[in-house]
């Protein structure tokens, strides 16, 4: 590890522990969204406008708190995509890298069975939510944009202390302003794929949404550098 990686990590938990985080945090930012959806869906079943506003207010709320507590542990990445930037950035070498990403996935499909065990859903269901076309790449490519960007520019245009808060008002905003109602997270979509609810994503609409959300991350991370000190690309 060189000294960057070391700087980078120096303010996070051991690696037992970081992995650890990213695992319990992606879990209950599933566990939130999927477990709302139902839940959603069940108290307004004929008022979809209510349904998501339900499931946008759970997400965001659940966003401040695990990225608030956890961000000491692992950088509360809860996110391949942010996780995947920090090995570009040599904050982490690849191999540690991709067991993080790994934890994720694995966190997410864990709490999207946990919401449905608690609603009495049938774990081995997926979703049929299509949400393959052209407007929803779109909509991810731009969530996932704006998404990085917040992330990116912390500490840099603004207090770092504020991004917990700003993420989570972006995420719930974005429910609304995106017809995707704004995944931006890969292991979330894959998590979502195991859901009946309206939360859900079918296994068809997946790699365009993973494909969307890497363009959007590739974007962002292009033009953050604009407000490096330097402002070079």
């Amino acid at each position: 590890m060189d000294s960057k990686q070391e700087a980078a990590q120096g303010d996070i938990g051991t690696p037992q522990r970081r992995l650890a985080s990213e695992f319990i945090g992606t879990a209950i930012l599933l566990l939130a969204v999927v477990g709302s959806g139902i839940q959603a869906t069940l108290l307004s079943p004929h008022d979809v406008g209510l349904e998501l506003l339900e499931n946008a207010l759970a997400t965001a709320a659940i966003l401040l708190v695990i990225i608030t507590i956890f961000a000491k542990e692992s950088g509360a990445h809860f996110n391949p995509l942010v996780t995947a930037l920090s090995a570009v950035k040599d904050e982490l070498t690849w191999g540690q890298a991709t067991i993080q990403i790994m934890v994720q996935f694995a966190g997410a499909i864990a709490g999207t069975l946990v919401a449905n065990l608690i609603f009495g859903v049938p774990n081995i269901h997926f979703s049929t939510h299509v949400r393959q076309s052209s407007p929803h790449f779109v909509s991810e490519v731009v969530a996932t944009f704006l998404l990085i960007m917040v992330i990116e520019l912390s500490g840099k245009t603004y207090d770092s202390k504020a991004t917990p808060a700003l993420i989570a008002a972006l995420i719930g905003a974005a429910y609304f302003f995106t017809s995707s109602t704004s995944f931006a997270n890969p292991a979330a979509t894959i998590g979502r794929m195991f859901t009946t609810s309206f939360a859900g994503i079918s296994p068809s609409s997946i790699t365009s949404f993973i494909a969307a959300q890497i363009i959007g991350t590739a974007g962002a991370y292009l033009f953050s550098k604009l407000f490096t000190s330097k402002g070079q690309i």
